[in-house]
């Protein structure tokens, strides 16, 4: 019975996705999917404070967000905002399962509650209504989805525990799915998004770095180099005088192939 409470969440956030995007049933052809099976899932690897964090905030994740979603499905006036709620809540469900799965495995301690930022949104998300509530449903979401986006990428990269790197590539592929449902519901505030850093032009990565061909050496004694060049071509032209006095006292007169 276990096996199927724990498949019933996924399966219904499914068709609930199906619903929002007839078309997302299909993959693009052109996309990859990311083989999700071809990663291990043992607690190898060294389990770092960076990936104890990650873990800790997935789950903080899920423990705002089903509650909001709920909220917007009762609150909500928008069919398609309600829509949006209902698959983001249960798709939650679904992470928050898998998040737990992999904290038991590593023997990480997980909060039970919200932070105070997270029970402070959805304050705000029970004081409004209508078309307030909407935009403050979206702009949070979108904004905390956007905040751990880069997490994501960055435990991915780098953790050296497989379980992690696994719980990190699920995550990112919720995220993004959250991602363009927020933003389909076309009230996404792009302008009140944080500024991206600017790239730093000064930093090279060693890989690109060792990526670059070799530069020759600055010549840095050029008059030397001038001087043993004129030498080298007043030689050549003593040399070709001399030969052409040589052929004319042995009276050598040249043939032409028109003779």
């Amino acid at each position: 019975m276990s096996v199927w409470k724990r498949l019933w969440g996924p399966a219904i956030a499914s068709v609930a996705l199906i619903l929002l995007d007839p078309k997302s049933a299909w993959a693009e052809p052109a996309v990859p999917v990311p083989p999700n099976g071809l990663l291990s899932d043992k607690a190898q690897g060294t389990l770092s404070a960076a990936d104890r964090d990650f873990v800790t905030k997935v789950r903080l994740a899920g423990l705002w967000e089903i509650p909001a979603g709920e909220m917007a499905q009762e609150k909500s006036d928008d069919p398609r905002i309600k829509q949006i709620g209902k698959t983001i809540s249960g798709q939650h469900v679904a992470l928050d399962e898998l998040t737990r799965t992999a904290a038991k495995k590593l023997k990480i301690d997980l909060p039970d509650k919200p932070n105070a930022d997270q029970q402070k949104w959805l304050g705000e998300m029970r004081d409004a209504e209508g078309e307030e509530f909407d935009q403050i449903y979206i702009d949070r979401l979108r904004a905390a989805h956007g905040k751990i986006f880069p997490a994501i990428a960055s435990i991915r990269a780098g953790t050296r525990n497989d379980t992690v790197r696994r719980l990190a590539q699920q995550a990112n592929q919720f995220v993004m799915t959250h991602m363009t449902l927020l933003e389909s519901s076309t009230i996404v505030d792009f302008q009140a998004l944080p500024t991206v850093p600017a790239p730093n032009a000064t930093s090279a990565t060693p890989v690109a770095a060792a990526a670059r061909p070799a530069q020759p050496a600055p010549v840095s004694n050029m008059p030397l180099v001038l001087a043993t060049l004129g030498g080298g071509i007043a030689a050549g032209a003593l040399l070709t005088r001399q030969l052409l006095k040589g052929s004319r006292r042995r009276g050598y007169r040249p043939r032409y192939y028109h003779e």
